[in-house]
């Protein structure tokens, strides 16, 4: 039986990165890894909390004692690493506990791993470190076309009669990396932590960075959940400036079913984008989402 590691796994992608996992693959040992910050809520899992596949673990990231003891006990041999500070506003009122949890954090995680796995007698064979980090690491894409022009791509997500491109590059995997915020420089650096145990050590990694999640189980505060709060308990809706913002959206099912085949069939050492291929601006969503609840 596989035994893997599902670190922040009571949060928004976490959550459904959990649940896919415990429903298909009832062979493997599902370990949801959460320290329930504000942001973790294991009502998000309560339809598989009784699985006899499934274990919840409270341990906070940084706690490098605990998880390698975990490591040992349980021997996990793949991690899936979701746990992260990630709100930017966040980032920039306490960039300390930014760099605490997604750079440390991740550290003590790769590090637990390492000292386990290379005891082994197979030592790496059949290890996987997966890490799930964000497009904002590579900064922010100009805005050529303003007015909005037809995507250069069709899927059913970006089919919408108010959908548009608003640019004709995207973020590739070779892009250079330009973090803006504590949030994108911390997450940036932990991605460099991953890379560079695999180049040092040879330990097997996959880093992957997304685009803009949206869907159930959402944390309140982020921009699709928060509005629709705001809506039916009459409160302001607060738009940044003028709303023009251009964000790529990707729904967490689809990213979660992704980061299953990522995880069996990615290359090693290899990084991958995964996009909705689904700009909004801002304003445009909040409009949808006005004309859906109000």
């Amino acid at each position: 039986m596989r035994s893997i590691v599902i670190t922040g796994g009571a949060g928004f992608i976490g959550s459904h990165v959990v649940r896919l996992f415990v429903n298909k693959y009832p062979e493997y040992h599902i370990i949801n890894l959460d320290s329930l910050t504000y942001a973790g809520n294991l009502a998000n899992l309560k339809d598989i909390e009784d699985r006899p596949n499934y274990e919840f673990v409270k341990m906070d990231i940084c706690d490098f004692d605990a998880f390698y003891k975990l490591m040992q006990e349980k021997h996990v041999d793949g991690i899936i690493h979701l746990a992260a500070e990630s709100h930017v506003d966040r980032s920039i009122k306490d960039p300390f506990t930014f760099a605490r949890t997604n750079v440390m954090g991740t550290l003590s995680l790769l590090q637990a791993a390492k000292l386990y796995w290379e005891s082994l007698p197979e030592g790496y064979e059949g290890k996987r470190f997966y890490h799930i980090s964000t497009d904002e690491v590579y900064g922010a894409l100009e805005i050529t076309h303003p007015e909005g022009i037809e995507p250069p791509f069709s899927t059913t997500a970006s089919s919408s009669k108010n959908h548009k491109a608003y640019g004709n590059k995207f973020f590739l995997e070779t892009t250079k990396y330009a973090p803006h915020s504590p949030y994108s420089a911390s997450k940036a650096s932990s991605d460099h932590f991953v890379r560079a145990f695999h180049d040092t050590y040879g330990m097997p990694v996959v880093v992957t960075n997304c685009s803009n999640n949206y869907g159930p189980y959402q944390f309140p505060e982020k921009l699709i959940p928060l509005f629709i709060n705001n809506i039916r308990h009459r409160k302001p809706l607060p738009v940044y400036g003028k709303g023009e913002n251009v964000r790529d959206w990707l729904y967490v099912e689809d990213h979660a079913r992704a980061i299953d085949m990522i995880f069996h069939n990615g290359k090693i050492a290899e990084t991958y984008n995964i996009g909705g291929f689904n700009e909004w601006k801002n304003i445009d969503i909040i409009k949808v989402v006005i004309n859906t609840v109000d």
